[in-house]
């Protein structure tokens, strides 16, 4: 097997991955203004963790072919994996982010 394509599946699910963890805030922000039973904060509680997961997930996935791809005589599938990576730990970086804001808005309302 060649090492484009050993490295094309791994690469393909972080891509994947990462773009469902950068997904996840924002559509769990949307399904709550959509359905009435559903408040924004509830819908955050749910989605930040996701897209953490998601996104450590992505990062395990692109790092496999990463580590092929280097190994490989031709380095065929370079970019997809950097779009993986990219895309895998911008979605690390939405759900820390994400967390973040929970966190403060825990604060404040702890403290009101």
């Amino acid at each position: 097997m060649s090492g484009s394509r050993t490295a094309k599946r791994p690469a393909t699910a972080g891509l994947i991955l990462g773009i469902l963890a950068l997904a996840a805030i924002p559509v769990a922000a949307g399904v709550a203004a959509q359905w009435p039973g559903i408040e924004i904060l509830q819908a955050e509680i749910v989605a930040v963790p996701t897209a953490f997961v998601l996104g450590l997930i992505a990062v395990s996935f692109s790092r496999r072919a990463r580590a092929r791809v280097e190994r490989s005589v031709r380095r065929a599938g370079e970019g997809l994996v950097r779009a993986a990576r990219l895309v895998a730990w911008s979605g690390v970086y939405v759900a820390v982010t994400g967390a973040l804001a929970l966190a403060f808005y825990g604060v404040l309302r702890a403290s009101s």
